[in-house]
């Protein structure tokens, strides 16, 4: 599997050169995340030895073959090797991105986890703050495959939500999970929000009869409440924002900005696109940040991210 990953990667990076109108000469360097498998960076006992640990799949050498580019693969390795969680990584690209603003700014991606970076007007590296918050689009879409029975797998435009009624006592029962209340460094993944969770869910649902559109409604308040939570016990302490730049499908989905914003009435509620960005863009633009970073030896991973006990170079470099 790790090598069939690594062909489909290929023909994904190839794809993409071709849409762009280049080739494969015309590119210096690919950035190459992998799909992570499983994520366990809190240490462990493994033969005596305590570790944290990380697997993404897709061979980055697979890749350097297809395409004849140079490619820094394995991103999250060395971070959790010097200590940290290992992720996020992408708030080094938000900082690259941002920082010229020269104003408070928090980035909050919604892919299948959210996760949020802030940081003041003129920080330094080692003054970002970001950490996954819970999860983002993850437990909504389980819950649509599950209403429509697997005819839709996201919540197109919110429709569902927009039409459901949040149920407060199923809501207020979720949000005990204590990674919410959890101070930063954090990190978290399909580990705990996957499938697993999602049966956790459906079970206390049915026991408060809630089904259908509600049941949708209600896990997309779960996204936005535990978003709240999280920037009012973290965030605003230590980052006077004054708005939030939305990026991800979470971006897309109207009904989850409007929970977000009405559970942060004090901020403005943006998107990627209001400063000439793809929200569905956001985390391949940091990893080519981080790749390019990288060849040029620069440190990284942000350690007031990740709790890594130094800045380190992320990755490791296939050549063509």
């Amino acid at each position: 599997l790790n090598y069939a990953l690594g062909h489909l990667f290929a023909d994904a990076a190839l794809n993409v050169i071709r849409q762009c109108g280049l080739t494969p000469a015309d590119v210096d360097l690919i950035g190459f995340a992998g799909q992570t498998v499983y994520h366990i960076p809190d240490p462990e006992d493994v033969l005596g030895i305590t570790t944290g640990s990380t697997l993404q799949l897709g061979e980055a050498a697979v890749v350097a073959e297809r395409t004849r580019i140079p490619v820094v693969g394995e991103l999250y390795t060395r971070d959790v090797a010097a200590g940290g969680k290992g992720a996020p990584l992408s708030p080094f690209g938000d900082y690259v991105m941002f920082r010229g603003l020269n104003k408070p700014v928090a980035v909050h991606n919604i892919g299948g986890i959210a996760n949020v970076t802030a940081f003041a007007a003129g920080a330094a590296p080692e003054e970002v703050i970001g950490f996954d918050t819970g999860p983002g689009n993850m437990v909504i879409d389980a819950m649509v495959r599950y209403v429509t029975g697997g005819n839709q797998q996201y919540d197109r435009d919110g429709a569902l939500a927009a039409a459901g009624v949040v149920h407060d006592g199923l809501l207020s029962e979720l949000m005990e999970d204590p990674y919410f209340s959890a101070p930063p460094p954090k990190a978290t993944g399909r580990e705990r929000y996957g499938e697993q969770y999602a049966r956790h869910v459906l079970e206390r649902a049915r026991a408060y009869g809630v089904g259908g559109a509600d049941l949708v409604a209600t896990v997309t308040a779960l996204t936005a409440a535990s978003i709240a939570l999280n920037y009012e016990r973290f965030v605003l302490p230590r980052v006077a924002v004054s708005e939030i730049i939305l990026a991800g499908g979470g971006a897309y989905n109207p009904t989850l900005r409007r929970f977000i914003q009405e559970r942060l009435p004090g901020l403005a509620v943006r998107t990627f696109e209001d400063y000439g960005y793809s929200s569905k863009a956001r985390e391949a633009i940091a990893f080519a940040l981080i790749a390019n970073a990288t060849v040029a030896g620069v440190p990284n991973n942000l350690p007031s991210v990740t709790g890594a006990q130094r800045p380190v170079v992320l990755g490791k470099l296939v050549p063509a």
